[in-house]
């Protein structure tokens, strides 16, 4: 087995138990869990940019999701969750990348991503993202090659 390179924090971390209703007929975590905790990622890190917690104030739609899975995750067992910024960053779209690590954070058991798009939902169409969004985002962005995403 190739060592893991020492990981750099990512801005957003959560803590996600692995509990029976996760698990699929194979008794490990089914694949599209790690969807519905992306997707607590992605409110982690984008609802304190809205100055919000109603989930309704969002002003974004996901136009992509993948996921991208390299070890099995037994029941009882604890997972890292992390979001970041892909980047480069577009003008109306954006991505976030996703890390999952084993609870002691010495292996990545999964890679996500998700493509979003800044959305003005009254006048039904896509919008900039918005400049002090895209200077956080800078900031704490990823280079996605080095994620092995394009």
């Amino acid at each position: 087995m190739v060592a893991e390179p020492p990981f750099i924090p990512w801005p957003i971390q959560r803590r996600f138990p692995i509990f029976y209703h996760h698990l699929d007929i194979l008794q490990h975590l089914n694949h599209a869990a790690y969807f519905q905790f992306m997707e607590t990622l992605r409110v982690d890190y984008y609802l304190p940019y809205l100055h919000s917690l109603n989930p309704a104030d969002l002003d974004i739609i996901i136009a992509e999701a993948d996921c991208r899975y390299f070890l099995p995750v037994k029941y009882g067992e604890e997972l890292l969750g992390e979001v970041a910024p892909g980047r480069p960053l577009g003008r109306t779209s954006f991505s976030l990348l996703y890390r999952f690590r084993t609870s002691d954070g010495s292996k990545v058991v999964a890679r996500g991503r998700t493509v979003i798009v800044c959305y003005d939902y009254a006048k039904g169409a896509k919008k900039e993202i918005p400049s002090d969004l895209r200077a956080r985002m800078e900031r704490d962005g990823v280079d996605m090659a080095s994620e092995n995403w394009s």
